[in-house]
């Protein structure tokens, strides 16, 4: 854990948030400023700053990320409709937690 993480936090407990999916790998939850209708967090436990941070041993909580954004598509109505998956890297790229976290977005009307 990082100490002044949010996420590490929310993680942890100590800052509140209702989970939508929690495994002893990742949590999920609803963005605080969403960019879509159907706007999740998939984020790992353990404290992963970048994706420039990774190392050879994270394939398994990678692929674990997009098996979990997998699912939560589906409990979110948007497997079939379509949705985006992004991961922000760094300032330039748009991050702004530094904790690893997949966004889940869609839900919106075709048309």
């Amino acid at each position: 854990m990082s100490e002044d993480c949010l996420f590490c936090k929310i993680v942890n407990r100590q800052i509140p948030s209702e989970f939508l999916y929690e495994d002893d790998d990742c949590v999920v939850f609803r963005d605080i400023n969403p960019h879509a209708p159907v706007h999740i967090l998939i984020v790992p436990k353990r404290h992963i700053r970048s994706i420039n941070d990774l190392q050879d041993g994270d394939t398994d909580l990678l692929g674990r990320l997009f098996l979990v954004a997998k699912q939560m598509a589906k409990s979110e109505g948007v497997n079939e409709s379509g949705y985006k998956l992004l991961f922000n890297v760094e300032k330039g790229g748009g991050q702004v937690i530094f904790h690893i976290h997949l966004h889940l977005i869609g839900g919106w009307e075709k048309k």
